[in-house]
């Protein structure tokens, strides 16, 4: 058993059996034992890899379409280029070095990091030098606001229910004689059709932190970018654990492993225009990343001499690997061309 094991099943001891929003929290965030705060998970030696450390090619052609777009609205400044959980910093700093190619862009940056792990915050620092830190999305000030998300939400907690003959219960992280395990709570009010054993899965933090960037854009100008596994709707288990590279039970080594869920982008899409912005259809990464011509700077780059320029190119758009598991969305103002590579969402705030 873990050291968090240990203290999450005093909990359950204590007070009952937890959420899974709730688990993931703990298991994520602990301050002493959480993962993010003890450890660097990214890369070969870490417990997975995303597109940033995959090549350089990707942060490339996030900040140039972002740079696009704030010279599509006028150019604004000054203005907050900001990512929330940035990881390593490779895609900032990958970024910041594309937006380079817009004149003047860089100067009237302020480059702000959503970033609650401590250890992390002193890697970005040791990466990108002299940055704000903040701990949550609605602490950024009132400017205009270019962000890129690249795998946050899959990280933030969800919780699930399950079908029943009774109706909806909510799955809770409980104890037997071998240790945690799932269960389920009393019958809960769910507006969701399903049938017996059915799972439905929802993460209450999205759709407010969508809600307050989609505001800020909307109110002063900018654009968000969101990349990340996921669908439509939040049906079926989509709750994994990743350790070593590998999938293993989201309940064995609480505190060692990666804990993440499927991106549902409905409820984020309607907290976007329910603030006031124009959302974008969730597409497939690789073709967004084709269409800002990721195949001909992959192209440049193995003729300048990069070997793993298109074993990337292909792990990051092909539909076998990451092209059509990830889905990019965006957000930009009433008003403002759109986003490149995307088109706008005709969906009512309401249909949420």
């Amino acid at each position: 058993m873990t050291p968090l094991a240990a203290i999450i099943a005093g909990r359950i001891r204590a007070t009952g059996p937890i959420t899974l929003a709730d688990y993931m929290e703990i298991c994520l965030l602990h301050p002493r034992h959480g993962y993010y705060a003890t450890r660097d998970p990214f890369g070969a030696k870490g417990d997975f890899t995303t597109a940033p450390e995959i090549h350089q090619m990707f942060g490339e052609l996030c900040g140039l379409a972002l740079a696009q777009a704030w010279m599509d609205q006028g150019r604004p400044a000054p203005f907050i280029l900001a990512e929330p959980g940035p990881g390593r910093g490779t895609l900032m700093a990958d970024m910041l070095r594309a937006i380079r190619k817009a004149p003047g862009m860089a100067e009237v940056a302020r480059v702000v990091l959503i970033e609650a792990s401590p250890y992390l915050r002193q890697v970005q620092r040791d990466r990108l030098g002299t940055v704000t830190h903040l701990d949550h999305v609605e602490e950024m000030p009132d400017k205009p606001l270019f962000l890129m998300a690249n795998e946050f939400f899959d990280a933030l907690p969800i919780r699930q229910y399950q079908r029943t003959g009774e109706g909806w219960c909510e799955r809770m992280v409980g104890l037997s004689d071998k240790g945690l395990r799932l269960g389920l709570g009393p019958v809960v009010q769910l507006p969701r059709e399903g049938q017996p054993g059915d799972v439905v899965e929802e993460c209450p933090a999205a759709p407010a932190i969508v809600e307050s960037i989609a505001h800020r854009i909307a109110s002063h100008g900018g654009a968000a970018i969101f990349v990340d596994y996921g669908g439509w709707n939040g049906y079926g288990d989509t709750f994994q654990a990743l350790r070593n590279h590998a999938p293993e039970d989201p309940l064995a080594h609480p505190g060692e492993a990666d804990l993440t869920a499927h991106v549902d982008f409905a409820p984020l899409t309607a907290a976007a225009i329910r603030a006031g912005a124009v959302a974008s259809r969730p597409i497939y990464q690789g073709d967004w990343l084709l269409s800002l011509g990721a195949a001909e700077r992959a192209e440049r780059l193995a003729a300048s001499g990069d070997t793993g320029a298109m074993a990337a190119l292909r792990r990051l758009t092909h539909p076998d690997e990451m092209g059509h598991l990830f889905k990019a969305m965006a957000i930009w103002p009433q008003g403002a061309p759109p986003v490149p590579g995307f088109d706008a969402l005709r969906l009512h705030a309401d249909h949420a």
